[in-house]
């Protein structure tokens, strides 16, 4: 997927009001997503945005007090702005900036809007309360909330012209979504319980005695928690390994993006395996100074480097 669209043409005052607006979402509401976009050329960061705002929404309307059958309600909705926006039919002068923006985004890049149709299919399982049985059945999930989200920025970022291995870039693109929701699941493992929300797989809680949840600061009684947080660490840890495949297929500002956001979730896990059951007892985060020394690293073009030496000495 080369890029195939010069976007440096002009923006009139209504869609960059509507942009503004995206940045400001993002920026408040994703930290971590907010430092690895700051990377990006203006067209670029301002269509991340755009697609972050819209997908801030569907995960609200998931996340809120409203009662199941209101949200699914609410989820609909959006999925006809939706298709407004894949009609062509959302005007600049729309009272909706988020639709304004992403209208515009899906204009300049092609991006693959199906992918937020995913999404909200991914949403909607968790309002229907899905559980998960096996790693497979997790997956799916997976791809839906996540694996889309990465989809849909290679949409934005492109690809380099001549870049080895290009058509398996999607699926790359994929594998790190699922890596970054995988470390998510972890760090949040408390917090979703407690919001009677179980997504580790069924399989994996019995095989390491977790099948009693995670209400409380202190793990299961008898349980090998830290087994389990360790065999989900291994886990993401592959699908970054796989998924980092993309980074030499990017140019140096998109790739510089993707390795600020990988790389902050990746030292996140590696918190997380050092001390599996600070995930019980709250956020495992970052501090701002070790997420800026990630995005540094990320554009120094480091992450990059290393893949493609690893990748060549794979085919020698």
């Amino acid at each position: 997927m080369i890029r195939a669209v010069e976007a440096s043409q002009a923006v009139s005052a209504p869609v960059l009001a509507a942009y503004r607006y995206c940045e400001t979402v993002t920026g408040q509401q994703a930290r971590n997503f907010a430092y690895g976009i700051r990377l990006l050329p203006t067209p670029e960061r301002r269509a991340m945005s755009a697609l972050y705002a819209f997908s801030r929404r569907v995960d609200d309307i998931g996340d809120g007090e409203l009662p199941p059958a209101v949200k699914v309600e609410r989820l609909e909705d959006t999925r006809a702005l939706l298709g407004r926006v894949q009609a062509g039919a959302v005007q600049e002068d729309d009272t909706d900036p988020v639709a304004v923006a992403l209208a515009h985004a899906a204009g300049v890049f092609p991006i693959p809007l199906g992918g937020l149709d995913e999404l909200i299919d991914g949403v909607q399982m968790d309002v229907r309360g899905a559980t998960y049985e096996t790693w497979d059945d997790l997956k799916v999930y997976c791809r839906c909330v996540a694996g889309a989200i990465g989809r849909l920025s290679l949409g934005i970022f492109g690809t380099e012209p001549g870049a080895r291995g290009v058509e398996r870039a999607p699926e790359y693109a994929d594998t790190l979504g699922l890596a970054l929701q995988l470390t998510n699941i972890l760090r949040d493992v408390r917090e979703d319980a407690e919001g009677g929300r179980t997504y580790l797989p069924a399989d994996d809680l019995a095989k390491f005695g977790c099948s009693a949840g995670f209400a409380g600061p202190t793990p299961p009684e008898g349980s090998d928690f830290a087994g389990l947080v360790h065999f989900e660490v291994r886990r993401a840890r592959a699908l970054f390994a796989e998924g980092y495949r993309l980074l030499p297929m990017l140019d140096r500002r998109s790739g510089a993006c993707v390795a600020a956001m990988a790389g902050i979730y990746r030292r996140l896990l590696d918190r997380i395996e050092r001390d599996p059951e600070a995930v019980l007892r709250g956020r495992v985060s970052l501090p701002g100074r070790e997420k800026a020394y990630v995005a540094v690293r990320g554009l120094s073009g480091f992450d990059t480097r290393h893949v493609s030496r690893h990748t060549l000495r794979g085919r020698a």
